[in-house]
C-alpha cells in the first residue's frame, strides 16, 4: 500500500489522495495541467490570478467528494464521482478557452481522431479518459485488481461522469460534476475569487452543499419536508452561486485589459497557424492543433508562435510580455446597441466561422485594430426546487434567479483594441461611430451566410413567437392590442411538434427530455432567456395561487423590436413560416394568451432603433 499523499490547498486546506488519484495525478495527461493557468493571461490584469488547472481540478475533486459525502452516496459512487472531478479538465487546452475558440473559428483545422472530429475541449477529455488512461499498464492492473472492473468499462463512465453525461447508470452523478450547481463551478468561482482579489459575492460552501438533495435520479435544492425558513435559507445559498458567477463574467472574463490580451493571443496563434497550413496542409496542422488539447502546456503554446509566427505575431508576444497591451478605443455592450444589432451579433457569436469573418471585417475596414466579440455562455437552465413539497424550476421560486440568468444572458462586448501608441492618432476620434456603422451593414450579411450553411433554432423560435404575434394583433385608434403567452409549457410542445415534422426539424433541432413530467429542453428555454435578454421578447412576472401557496411564472410577449426582427428574416424562411402559421391558425384556440393593449406610441418607440442589424 503506497503512503498516502497529502496537498495543502489554499482554498479548501488539507487533501488527501488515494493510491489510484496519486497513479493518475503521476500521469503526464494530467501533469500537463500544471502548465496551464486556469484563467489564462487573465494575471496581466490581476497578478495572484496564476493557479493552474492542476490545483482546480484537485480542488474540484475534494469537492465532489464533499458533496457526495453529504448526500450518503455509497463508496462506489464516491470514488467515482472524486476521479471525474479530478480528471474533468484533462483535455483542457493550453490558455484554457483563450485557445479553444479556434476549433470553431477554422474547421479545416479541426482535429479527427478514431474518425470524429472534435469540437469542444469535453471531447478531448473523454478520449482522454476513456482511450488513453486505460492503456497505462499500471493505472489497468490497479483498477482489475483493486476494483476489480474492466479498465475500459470503468474509465468509460468516468469520462461520462466527468463530462456530465446523463446516459450512465446514476445520472445524479454527472448532475453533481456538470450541472448548474456542481462541484466544478463551486471550485472555480471559489479558486478565481481568491486567486484575483476579486469577490465575486458571497459563497458558503456549507451551506450550499447542505441545501442538495436527490429525489429520482436527479439533483434537487432543498428537501420535500423543510419548513418555510429552510427554503428560503436554500434559495439564498442558491441565489450565492448565480450572484457569483454574473460578477465573474464582468469583472474577470469581460475586463477590457484580459479581453485585449486574450485576443491579442488569438490573433497571434490564428496568424502562426493559417502560416503552417500554407507549408504543411490542413491535416498536418489539425494535428498539432489536437496536441494543443493533449500535450501542450502555456509555454508550449508561446514556444510554437515563436518559432513559426511571422513578425507580426511575435510582435504581438513580445507586447504582451512586457505589458504593452492593446487599449479600447471602441466598445459596446448590449446598452449600447439596439436590439435588433444585439440579436444579430449574439447569433453570429454562437458560430465561430462567423464571428472570425465578423471581427477580420472590422479589422480590415478600421486597419491597425484587433476585435473581439465575445458573449456569456454557460446560462444555468436546470436547477430544480422542493418549494411547498413540489418540485419546482429554481427560476419559478426565485425572481432574483431569474433576473441573473438574464443578467448572464445579456453579457456582450464587441471591442475593438489599438496599440497605445496609436489611440492618439486622430483616424481613432470617431471611431466608436464608425464601428457601429460598419456593424450594422456588416452583421445582416453575415446572418444571412450562416443561414446559407445552416438552419437556426433560435430564429425558428422567433418565427413561432411572431406568427403568435401576427394571428392577434389588432391596431388601431392609437392602440395595439397583442397576445402574451402565458403558459412556457406550450412554447416547449410546439418547438417539440415542429421538431417532428420531417421538413421542420432543422429549424427546430433542439433536444428535449421528460425527466420533469413534461417535454422540456434546456436550450429552448436558454433561447428564450436570450430572446429576452436582447429586448426581442419581454419577460412579465406573474403570482397565481396554487394549494394555498403564491407562485410565480413568467409570460411572454413580443416587443416592437422583435416584429421588426422577425418581419426582417421572413423572407428567408417562407416555406416554413408558412407552415407555422397554418398550424397554429387552425388550432388558434388552444394557444394560452391574454391580450394586452397598451398605446401604440409607446409600443413603437424603439421601432427605428429595433430594426438597426436586422436582416435588411
Amino acid at each position: 500500500m503506497t503512503k498516502p499523499r497529502v496537498i495543502h490547498d489554499p482554498v479548501h486546506g488539507t487533501i488527501i489522495l488515494s493510491e489510484l488519484e496519486q497513479l493518475l495525478i503521476d500521469t503526464p495527461q494530467f501533469q500537463r495541467l500544471r502548465g496551464i493557468q486556469q484563467l489564462g493571461l487573465a494575471d496581466v490584469v490581476f497578478p495572484g490570478a496564476n493557479h493552474t488547472r492542476f490545483e482546480h481540478s484537485v480542488g474540484t475533486m475534494h469537492t465532489a467528494s464533499l458533496l457526495g459525502n453529504y448526500l450518503e452516496l455509497d463508496d462506489e459512487s464516491i470514488l467515482k464521482l472524486r476521479l471525474a472531478g479530478l480528471l474533468h479538465d484533462v483535455g483542457h487546452s493550453a490558455f484554457s478557452h483563450a485557445v479553444e475558440s479556434v476549433l470553431k473559428r477554422d474547421p479545416a483545422i479541426r482535429p479527427k481522431i478514431n474518425g470524429k472530429s472534435f469540437l469542444k475541449h469535453e471531447a478531448f477529455t473523454r478520449h482522454i479518459v476513456s482511450d488513453v488512461l486505460p492503456e497505462n499498464s499500471v493505472i489497468s492492473r490497479f483498477v482489475i485488481d483493486e476494483i476489480g472492473s474492466d479498465p475500459y468499462e470503468f474509465f468509460s463512465e468516468i469520462s461520462k461522469i466527468a463530462t456530465g453525461d446523463l446516459s450512465v447508470e446514476r445520472p445524479y452523478l454527472s448532475q453533481l460534476m456538470s450541472g448548474d450547481i456542481d462541484a466544478d463551478r463551486i471550485d472555480f468561482l471559489l479558486r478565481d475569487s481568491y486567486h484575483t482579489g476579486i469577490s465575486l459575492g458571497l459563497i458558503d460552501l456549507d451551506q450550499i452543499i447542505q441545501c442538495l438533495s436527490i429525489r429520482g435520479d436527479n439533483v434537487v435544492l432543498g428537501d420535500p419536508d423543510a419548513g418555510s425558513f429552510d427554503e428560503e435559507l436554500t434559495l439564498a445559498a442558491a441565489e450565492s452561486m448565480l450572484i457569483a458567477r454574473s460578477h465573474h463574467y464582468t469583472a474577470i472574463i469581460h475586463h477590457p485589459r484580459t479581453q485585449s490580451v486574450r485576443v491579442m493571443l488569438l490573433n497571434a496563434l490564428e496568424s502562426t497557424l493559417s502560416g503552417l497550413r500554407v507549408n504543411l496542409g490542413d491535416d498536418e496542422v489539425a494535428g498539432m492543433v489536437a496536441d494543443f488539447f493533449t500535450k501542450y502546456n502555456d509555454a508550449d503554446l508561446l514556444d510554437l508562435i515563436n518559432r513559426n509566427g511571422d513578425d507580426a505575431a511575435r510582435q504581438l508576444l513580445n507586447n504582451i510580455r512586457d505589458g504593452t497591451i492593446y487599449v479600447p478605443v471602441a466598445r459596446f455592450n448590449q446598452k449600447t446597441l439596439s436590439p435588433g444589432t444585439r440579436m444579430a451579433l449574439s447569433t453570429i457569436a454562437h458560430n465561430g466561422v462567423a464571428t472570425k469573418m465578423l471581427e477580420d471585417g472590422l479589422e480590415k475596414e478600421f486597419g491597425d485594430v484587433l476585435v473581439d466579440l465575445s458573449i456569456a455562455t454557460g446560462v444555468p437552465k436546470s436547477a430544480r426546487v422542493m418549494a411547498g413539497g413540489h418540485e419546482n424550476f429554481f427560476y419559478d421560486e426565485s425572481a432574483l434567479a431569474n433576473g441573473l440568468v438574464r443578467a448572464i444572458s445579456r453579457q456582450m462586448s464587441l471591442t475593438a483594441f489599438a496599440h497605445p501608441d496609436a489611440v492618439m492618432d486622430s483616424e481613432l476620434a470617431s471611431a466608436q461611430e464608425k464601428m457601429r456603422d460598419i456593424v450594422d451593414d456588416l452583421s445582416p450579411r453575415l446572418l444571412n451566410y450562416i443561414r446559407g450553411d445552416q438552419y437556426l433554432p433560435i430564429e425558428g423560435l422567433i418565427l413561432l413567437l411572431y406568427s403568435v404575434h401576427k394571428l392577434f394583433e389588432v391596431e388601431g385608434d392609437g392602440y395595439i392590442s397583442i397576445p402574451r403567452i402565458r403558459n412556457i409549457t406550450w412554447l416547449y410542445r410546439n418547438v417539440l411538434f415542429f421538431k417532428e415534422d420531417s421538413r421542420l426539424k432543422y429549424l427546430f433541432d433542439y433536444d428535449f427530455h421528460t425527466r420533469y413530467g413534461f417535454p422540456y429542453s434546456n436550450k429552448v428555454y436558454e433561447d428564450i432567456q436570450l430572446l429576452v435578454a436582447m429586448g426581442i421578447v419581454d419577460e412579465d412576472l406573474r403570482y397565481y395561487e396554487s394549494e394555498g401557496r403564491f407562485r410565480q411564472r413568467y409570460e411572454y410577449v413580443f416587443t416592437d423590436a422583435g416584429v421588426a426582427y422577425a418581419a426582417s428574416i421572413v423572407d428567408s424562411y417562407g416555406r416554413e413560416f408558412g407552415m407555422i402559421t397554418d398550424h397554429l391558425s387552425m388550432n388558434k384556440h388552444s394557444i394560452p394568451r391574454d391580450i394586452v393593449t397598451i398605446p401604440l406610441a409607446r409600443y413603437q418607440r424603439d421601432r427605428k432603433k429595433g430594426t438597426s442589424g436586422a436582416n435588411r
